[in-house]
């Protein structure tokens, strides 16, 4: 009876080690489609792509500072409800700037918990890859961006 229990036991940890490395979890919070709707950079269209979003660098030359989005996460951080650590937080653009969204207008950044904000990340560089292959229109990444972080975060 007691390697029943053992083996029962090895099974469970295994399991867990398991859970653990799986992808990143959601975060629990996702953006609010009312707070943030989202908004796009005017200055990047299908047809501007060459010379915006698919010139490496490109998202540097936009950037909006960290003293501008640090005090907006504080305040988008209450706005959500989220009293945590702002460190734990990444303010984030809702349309990636690797996908043409506006860089500092409010409706376009939330306070994206980490460390959902690194795995989405990846998600947006694959996305400008497509737009930039001609593999997928702008808008339709666009649209897919949002979706993903209005339900997963």
């Amino acid at each position: 009876m007691r390697n029943v229990f053992v083996a029962a036991a090895v099974v469970l940890l295994v399991a867990a080690l398991f859970v653990q490395h799986r992808a990143p979890a959601k975060s629990g919070v996702v953006a609010s489609a009312t707070l943030t709707p989202g908004a796009v950079n005017p200055d990047v269209t299908q047809a501007t792509i060459g010379s915006t979003i698919c010139v490496r660098g490109w998202t540097r030359t936009v950037r909006p500072p960290v003293d501008y989005t640090n005090a907006l996460k504080l305040k988008q951080m209450r706005a959500y409800g989220e009293a945590g650590d702002p460190s734990r937080y990444q303010e984030d653009h809702l349309i990636s700037l690797e996908l043409g969204g506006a860089p500092t207008d409010p409706r376009n950044l939330w306070p994206e918990p980490y460390p959902r904000a690194s795995a989405v990340d990846q998600i947006e560089n694959d996305l400008n890859a497509k737009v930039c292959s001609g593999d997928l229109s702008l808008v339709e990444a666009q649209r897919q961006e949002s979706v993903l972080k209005h339900t997963d975060g």
